[in-house]
Formats: structure tokens, C-alpha cells, sequence
């Protein structure tokens, strides 16, 4: 380990659609760098990068995995990448670790939408970019067209470096090769296409070129380099995961031409609320910046922190600062993961991916670093898809509801796009995710990791209610039971006030007639009214009362008695000034493709919704801006998901109160009435 250097670092993403091939891509490659004999199967369950149980129960990658291979005289870390959308939390993570992004794409399916998102948040993250086309080998594809495609979509920039021959059992490289036969488009040609692109970086270069001189390997590397750095070159390759044709070529290629660390393009540092920029130098000598992009809580083996090392160099001993904690930490044992196995290591040079483990402190997008003038650097922040998909969720057993606390705490650390929400007025904690299969996974993963079994229900919406008119209320509460009894009479009126503007409670009580002294407790009953609603259950909300007259005993007025007589007074009146259900309204705003905002606009309309406005964006992208009544949308993401292949987006917001449609007040006022009624029963 000593012996080693950044400069023979490589960090690599395998990243595209769910079906693309990535994991078996890994294996091959893991094959081919002798890590491994036989390549592993999805349908065996004996992959490097699919090793979690669920993984391997539903026969596809649910999460990111580190691996590690050699590759001539250099060190790939490749990290595989789950590609369903409901699990791109991690996935864009992981894409903060490396200095380049590999886009998977399969043969047969073509680019798909998943594509054109990774390769736009690779070209936003400024990672060189390259694409890998696997399945060569599939009947009836026809990879000419596809590479068109590829370029018509993502730019002329996209060119191959190599090419299917011998009927797609091999490759034949063509940046520093240009005589070859080849299945698809001719050698010759694609070499002067790259070279004309890759020269194009460097005006130098570009007239010696042009003059017809001989360029060296070395100067054709160097521009190679900067064209990817600059997003001017996004070189193609050609791959089958399932034979291996081109997997050999794909690691001589990262090898040669892809960046080390020393040549990718800086990190997204920043320091301070000014959010200044600041640049980490790959110098093992520096202080040490660290970032932390992945976290993983086992039962047994506690909590592993996974974090990418930018500058300087981490040895077990020394000790660490964590953000802008004031207390170090030490670093007992740093380890490498290479999918499951978590070996010990000595050193973690510039580039190199490590592990902590046990460290409670550390959580993930922090900053480990050596000196407290770094307390606060950070990490530009990835804009990660907002979790909408909701659950409540309860413990099945009582007495375990520390157990689920516990574990939602520690499911959100490893997934930045896990929510927990605790909703007071309701009493229900409700979990977030990117979809039904988000959730799904996790809450088997409950069980399976933590023993923790759950129930489930879609969460409750906070409906309230109001009046529509003003309205008088009396009650007059009297009690005697033999010794001191109970007195109050109240007369009070209501009035409807403007939307959202809550709740006003005023005394025009004059004359003594109430004592000032029990008006609080008059209050005290209407405010309980309010709580409990007076036709469905729900809070009461935009209404004024005000307490006129009333009556009391010297001796039998209490507290508690003007307390039931407000509150009684206050349903009485209610009853006159025709109670209304509101229902909560959000803003809606839903990123699709413009091929299916038809299907989508209809879709909401469905639910209620009033498009507010659609608005073409870059990309191919429409977003549509609607206001939607939440209890319609409880559904929306699973349908949105397989209306858009799960390449919609959405974001919502709280809006304002709208009162519902008569029949939809009738079948809550109906609902409530049974489960009253069942209540009453069971006592």
C-alpha cells in the first residue's frame, strides 16, 4: 500500500436505466482484472455489487456498491449504481465521489429516460462523461442508429473510441488505431473524427495537426484529458456484459485515458454562509478534506461512514475534525469496501475511497477535516428529487415505539431521500420516500435488519371546518347532585372571517353578568369545541365568537361549568351558521417529458386539479403548475411513476383551505357519524 499513487487512481459511476446492465457489467470487468473467476449472476445471487438480501431477493440493485479492480498499472474504483428512479438518492451521492460519470446504455432499449437525466446531472456536476453501450450482442440491434441517436441527443461531441468487429465478439479501438475492419461505420473514419475533436481543445495542437505533423501519444493524452474535462469530448464505447466482448478494451481504456484525480475537474467546495469557493488540491503533504457520501448502519458491524479523500492524507491514529464539531475524532481503523468485505488499510491517499466504522459523530455530507480553519467547508449541495410518497406508519407491537424511532433515525442518516414527518394535530409520524418501491424495500429492510415490524396506512389530511354565516349559541349548563352544584349560562354569537385568518375570541360581557373571572373559562370550552369540530371531527378554523351575555350563581358557578356551557353554546350556534368541511389545497408543479404532458394534464384534471400553466423547458421538458385538493393526490406518484416510465418529477406545497364538494362534506360528516358511533359501542 505504501507504493501507491494518485496519479494511478481511477474513480469511476456506473450509472443508467434500471435493465441497462450495470451490475453485470461490473462483474465482467472484475473478471476481466482477474479480481474474480467466474462472473456472477443476477439470477444465482452471487454478484460483487449485489450482495444485500433484498438485493438479491428482487434481482435488482437497490443501493450504491463500492468495488475495486486493477487495470494495467492502475487502481479502478467503480462504484455500481442502483437504476430504478424510486432509488436515485443514492445513486446521485455516489456521483460526488468520482471524476467520472459512465453512462450505461442498453442496446435494445436505446436512451431512455433515466439517460437523459444522469447525463444532464453529470454535465451540471462537471464530471467527464462518457457512454458505455452494453448488450452489443442482443439479435436486431442496430447500433449505427443508435449511436446517431446518441449524438443527435447529447451532441457531436459523442464519438466513439472504439468499435463492434469480428460480428460484435471483439472491439477494435480507434483514437490511436485507424486501419481495421468493423461491424458498424468505418475505423478510419471514426479515428479522424475523435482526433479532429479531441485536437480541437488545444489551438497549438490544432495547427500542427492541421499541418499534417506527427502528434505523440503523450500530446494526444493530454488533450484527450482536457477535451473530457471541458465536456468537449463524451467518448463512446461498446460492450457485452453477458460474453465480454469489449470489457478487456473498456479497462485499457480507463487505464489510458480516463482522469486521475490529479486531472479531473476540482471538487464543489465552499466555505462560510458567503458561500465562497474554495479548491482542494490532490496533495497527499495538505490538510486533509474528506467528504462523507454514503453512510451504512448494520446491526452487527454498527455504523460504516463511506467518504471520498480530495486532499491529504488519513492514517489509523490520527485523529479527525467532523464538520464544525470542536472535538476530534480518532481514526481507530481505516478500511476499503469492496462490495460486502471491509478490508483494513494503512493509508488513504488523494482519490482514494475509505471507510470509518463506529464513529457515531460522523453523518453523511460532512466534511472530515484536520484543522479547525476548515470547520466550515462543505460540499455544493446535490439537488436531490423530493421525497412526496408518503406512509403513516405505527409499530405493530406496543412498547416498541422507541425501537421505530430508533430506526427511522438511522434509515434517514443512509438515505438522503428518506423524510420523517411527526404531525402533532394528527398524532401520526408519516415517512417520506421517492415511491411505493422506496418504502416497500424499506420497510421490509425494518424487518430484516432490525427486527422491527410495522403498520402502515396512507396518511390522514388535515381537513378543518368553518361556518359560512353568522349565528347566535346558548346554553345554559345546570347541575345539582346534592351538594354544591354547577351554573353558567352563556349567549354568544359567530361570525365567518376571511380565509386563513384563524380564530378571534372576544367579550362584550358588561354588567358583571359573567364575572371577568370565569370569561377565560369560557374560552377554554369554545377553544375544545373548535378542537373536536361539530359535524366531522375536524379543527374548526376562521371564525370569530364573542361572548355577550350570560348568567351565574354565586355559589355553583365554577369553572367547569362555564367551560361546558362555551362549549355547548358554541356547537349550538355552529349548527345555524352552516358548518362547512375545507379541504387543504397544495401547488402542484410536475417535470415531464413532452410526450406524455397530455397524458399528465389529463391525469390531474381527473383529480380535481386547476392547471394554472405549462411552461417549456430545456430538455425536451414541460412543467405543469397546478393546484390540486391533497386528499386527491394520495395516489399521484405511483401513477405518475409508470405514466412517465419514473422519470416524472413533482414538488407541492401547502396552498390555502377550500371547501369541498357537497358530496364529498357528505361522506365525511357520514364516516364521522360511524366512527362515533362505533366508539360509543365499544365502551
Amino acid at each position: 500500500m505504501a507504493n501507491r499513487e494518485t496519479r494511478l487512481i481511477r474513480n469511476l459511476a456506473l450509472l443508467g436505466h434500471s435493465g441497462s446492465g450495470k451490475t453485470l457489467l461490473s462483474e465482467r470487468l472484475l473478471v476481466k482484472a482477474g479480481v474474480k473467476g467466474d462472473a456472477g449472476t443476477i439470477e444465482r445471487g452471487d454478484t460483487a455489487a449485489d450482495f444485500d438480501p433484498l438485493e438479491k431477493q428482487y434481482k435488482h440493485s437497490l443501493d450504491s456498491a463500492i468495488l475495486h479492480l486493477p487495470a494495467g498499472t492502475t487502481e479502478v474504483q467503480l462504484i455500481d449504481t442502483a437504476g430504478d428512479p424510486d432509488f436515485r438518492g443514492q445513486t446521485l451521492a455516489a456521483m460526488s465521489a468520482v471524476e467520472t460519470a459512465a453512462i450505461v446504455i442498453n442496446a435494445v432499449n436505446g436512451i431512455e429516460m433515466s439517460t437523459r437525466r444522469l447525463m444532464r446531472r453529470a454535465r451540471q456536476r462537471r464530471l467527464c462523461r462518457m457512454i458505455i453501450i452494453n448488450r452489443i450482442d442482443a439479435d436486431e440491434v442496430d447500433l449505427e442508429a443508435l449511436v446517431r441517436e446518441i449524438r443527435d441527443e447529447f451532441g457531436p461531441q459523442c464519438l466513439p473510441v472504439n468499435l463492434p468487429a469480428e460480428n460484435r465478439s471483439t472491439v477494435r479501438e480507434c483514437f490511436y488505431h485507424d486501419d481495421g475492419a468493423t461491424d458498424i461505420f468505418s475505423l478510419a473514419e471514426a479515428h479522424s473524427a475523435i482526433r479532429d475533436q479531441v485536437v480541437e481543445v488545444d489551438e497549438a495542437l490544432m495547427a500542427r495537426y492541421l499541418d499534417g505533423e506527427e502528434i505523440s501519444r503523450e500530446e494526444l493524452h493530454d488533450a484527450f484529458e482536457l477535451a473530457l474535462r471541458e465536456g468537449h469530448l463524451v467518448p463512446i464505447c461498446f460492450t457485452s456484459a453477458r460474453t465480454g466482448a469489449g470489457c478487456g478494451e473498456l479497462l485499457r481504456f480507463i487505464e489510458r485515458l480516463l482522469p486521475s484525480p490529479l486531472e479531473g475537474n476540482p471538487p464543489h467546495f465552499r466555505a462560510g454562509s458567503e458561500e465562497r469557493k474554495v479548491t482542494a488540491r490532490p496533495d497527499p503533504d495538505a490538510h486533509v478534506l474528506a467528504h462523507v457520501f454514503k453512510i451504512v448502519n448494520d446491526p452487527y458491524a454498527g455504523k460504516l461512514s463511506i467518504f471520498r479523500i480530495f486532499q491529504g492524507t488519513i492514517r489509523p491514529g490520527m485523529q479527525l475534525l467532523v464538520g464544525d464539531a470542536r472535538k476530534p475524532v480518532k481514526v481507530a481503523h481505516l478500511f476499503r469496501v469492496h462490495g460486502s468485505e471491509h478490508t483494513e488499510v494503512d493509508i488513504g491517499l488523494p482519490g482514494d475511497i475509505c471507510a470509518l466504522a463506529k464513529i457515531d459523530e460522523i453523518r453523511y455530507d460532512v466534511i472530515l477535516h484536520e484543522n479547525h480553519d476548515e470547520d466550515h467547508y462543505y460540499f455544493k449541495p446535490i439537488d436531490f428529487p423530493q421525497p412526496m410518497f408518503g406512509l403513516a406508519i405505527e409499530p405493530k407491537t406496543r412498547g416498541q415505539e422507541q425501537k421505530l424511532a430508533s430506526t427511522l433515525d438511522k434509515t434517514a442518516e443512509e438515505d438522503p431521500c428518506f423524510r420523517i414527518e411527526h404531525n402533532q394535530e394528527l398524532n401520526e409520524t408519516v415517512i417520506r420516500g421517492l415511491g411505493e418501491m422506496h418504502l416497500r424495500i424499506l420497510l421490509e429492510r425494518f424487518q430484516q435488519r432490525y427486527g422491527l415490524d410495522v403498520e402502515t396506512r396512507p396518511p390522514r389530511i388535515a381537513y378543518r371546518e368553518t361556518i359560512t354565516r353568522a349565528a347566535e349559541g346558548h346554553c345554559r349548563h345546570k347541575k345539582q347532585t346534592g351538594g354544591a352544584g354547577q351554573f353558567g349560562e352563556v349567549f354568544l354569537r359567530v361570525r365567518p372571517l376571511g380565509r386563513g385568518e384563524g380564530f378571534v375570541f372576544r367579550s362584550e360581557v358588561v354588567g358583571g353578568v359573567i364575572p371577568t373571572s370565569l370569561i377565560p373559562a369560557v374560552e377554554k370550552g369554545v377553544r375544545q369545541a373548535l378542537d373536536e369540530g361539530a359535524i366531522a371531527g375536524f379543527p374548526l378554523q376562521d371564525l370569530e365568537v364573542v361572548v355577550h351575555d350570560g348568567k351565574y350563581h354565586a355559589v355553583d358557578s365554577k369553572e367547569i361549568a362555564f367551560a361546558i356551557a362555551g362549549r355547548k353554546a358554541l356547537l349550538e350556534a355552529i349548527e345555524q351558521a352552516g358548518p362547512q368541511i375545507l379541504e387543504p389545497i397544495v401547488k402542484l408543479e410536475v417535470t415531464v417529458a413532452d410526450a406524455v404532458m397530455g397524458d399528465v394534464t389529463g391525469l390531474l384534471a381527473s383529480k380535481r386539479a386547476r392547471i394554472q400553466g405549462t411552461e417549456t423547458i430545456r430538455g425536451g421538458l414541460t412543467q405543469i403548475t397546478a393546484a390540486v385538493p391533497l386528499s386527491a393526490i394520495t395516489e399521484f406518484p405511483t401513477e405518475l411513476k409508470s405514466m412517465t416510465g419514473g422519470e416524472g418529477r413533482f414538488v407541492l406545497e401547502m396552498s390555502h383551505y377550500e371547501a369541498v364538494p357537497a358530496q364529498v362534506q357528505q361522506q365525511l360528516v357520514e364516516q364521522h357519524a360511524e366512527r362515533s358511533e362505533a366508539e360509543d359501542a365499544s365502551v
